[in-house]
């Protein structure tokens, strides 16, 4: 019951926040509600066990002729994510509690909508129900993004629209093949499905369904182009949930779909794939450190780090993998953090260009600590969050090419330039008209601001246990792929 609760729980929530019609109150309610949900998050975390294949499990028929059911339960990777969103749900509702913003129970509202819907995606053991849940996720950020969004919201809300759902269009078809081809009577669970034996041909075809189902919500490059409008024109809370939450939904689906249902084809096409996301990875932190723009400058960057995460991926070992499950929290907190430092320069200045900026850290020094420790945890420096999962990345990159991780290390030279360079415009030299008033961190805000600064410190000094949570899952995944590996020799 524990796993439905999580998801019952905010769905309750933003449904009673829908039928409000008062203005006051309503982001404590939110808020409230968010913070119930991370106890249960922190309930599910102690009563884990790790040698389980599905924890907190739920099964209910719901489509006997079709084998659907409402069957949700736990991996040690559906646990970290579940965390991830229920720890920074709370965090971003408290950043917009300065915001008066126009309709706010609906604001609220689908905020925990969304978080339902997430949790939906990262629980479900049934792959109808994960399509539903994928496709509910979209609609709150929709419709946040395009009523509180900023300049061109609609037209660039309506182009994220079409581009994710197209991508979800391919997944579906995916889904119902795999349906198809399940034993007689036929079943939605996802562990059956992903264990079909497909011929290589039909696997190829599901691999490239799954993947650009995928890659869009990642976003890996070419399919990226929705990505830096959407995350500069959406408002700070819509912007922390897509980055922070809702792209790690792609990664979720890679592993928990294509790798194990699309075996060799994955290791086949694994060249292919890491070619097009250490494309991403170059060409998002090169444009990064172009970028005269906060919000587009974090939307780039942030680009650029899914890259890595994609590209490792592929390599298709533990530390790569361990890596990458690791990285996927790490940076969950990182962009959430540099949003809210965005956000916080927009509201006190203004303006988020950079060269309007500077001497912020003179009149506002414990601002320009929690940026600057936000700064190193996103450039990967040792114990901060961001080196823990860049340097397992990297080393199960080298395991399978050196050449491949040799470039895809350079990212992180290049996400040291961008990330210094915004920081030594925006927080040292002579202070600008817009900053000489900058107030410091108000008590609001160092409610999110402390609890990040721990995160980045503590997953920096003690990971194990965040690896030792993904490992079952990693082992899992590689142990069917292992004869298939030595059958085959990488191209790279």
């Amino acid at each position: 019951m524990l796993t439905i609760s999580l998801i019952l729980l905010p769905l309750l929530a933003s449904l009673i926040l829908f039928l409000l019609k008062d203005k006051k109150g309503f982001h404590i309610l939110a808020l409230v509600a968010s913070l119930a949900e991370l106890v249960l998050g922190i309930v599910a975390l102690f009563g884990f066990d790790k040698g389980a294949a599905r924890n907190f499990p739920f099964d209910a028929m719901w489509i006997k002729s079709m084998g659907i059911s409402f069957s949700f339960g736990m991996s040690g990777l559906s646990l970290l994510l579940v965390l991830l969103t229920v720890f920074l749900v709370p965090m971003i509702i408290l950043t917009t509690f300065h915001r008066d913003n126009k309709y706010s129970s609906a604001f609220y509202g689908l905020i925990l909508l969304m978080q339902s819907a997430l949790v939906g995606v990262f629980t479900s053991s049934d792959g109808f129900l994960f399509y539903i849940f994928w496709e509910m996720a979209l609609i709150p950020i929709y419709f946040i993004c395009g009523l509180w969004g900023g300049e061109n919201k609609i037209k660039i809300t309506l182009k994220f629209f079409i581009y994710t759902m197209l991508g979800s269009l391919f997944m579906l078809t995916a889904l119902i093949w795999l349906y198809i081809k399940t034993p007689a009577p036929h079943t939605f669970n996802i562990d059956t499905m992903v264990m079909v034996k497909l011929p290589l041909g039909e696997q190829f075809w599901v691999f490239l369904a799954f993947f650009l189902g995928f890659a869009i919500k990642i976003p890996v490059f070419p399919f990226h182009s929705w990505q830096p409008d959407t995350y500069t024109v959406a408002p700070a809370a819509g912007s922390m949930l897509l980055a922070g939450i809702m792209l790690k939904m792609g990664l979720y689906g890679i592993l928990r779909f294509l790798i194990p249902s699309c075996s060799f084809t994955v290791i086949q096409f694994a060249p292919v794939v890491m070619i097009m996301a250490i494309t991403g990875l170059l060409y998002g932190s090169v444009i990064a450190i172009k970028q005269k723009e906060i919000k587009r400058l974090i939307a780039y960057s942030s680009f650029a780090h899914v890259g890595l995460m994609t590209a490792a991926l592929f390599a298709l070992n533990v530390d790569a993998l361990q890596g990458t499950i690791y990285q996927m929290i790490s940076h969950g907190f990182n962009v959430v953090a540099l949003f809210f430092i965005a956000d916080i320069i927009q509201r006190r200045t203004n303006t988020l260009q950079i060269n309007e900026l500077g001497g912020i850290a003179k009149v506002a020094p414990r601002f320009a600590v929690f940026f600057m420790i936000v700064m190193l945890g996103s450039v990967a420096l040792p114990l901060t969050n961001g080196f823990i999962g860049e340097f397992l990345m990297l080393v199960g990159m080298v395991q399978y090419s050196f050449y491949v991780a040799a470039i895809a290390g350079i990212s992180i030279i290049l996400g040291a330039v961008y990330m210094f360079w915004l920081y030594q415009r925006s927080m040292y030299g002579e202070t600008k008209p817009v900053t000489a008033a900058f107030a410091d961190l108000t008590s609001t805000e160092m409610w999110v601001a402390v609890p990040l600064i721990i995160i980045i410190i503590a997953m920096g000094v003690y990971p194990k246990p965040i690896l030792e949570i993904a490992k079952p899952t990693v082992e899992s995944i590689l142990f069917s792929l292992k004869p298939l590996k030595e059958a085959i020799i990488p191209v790279l």
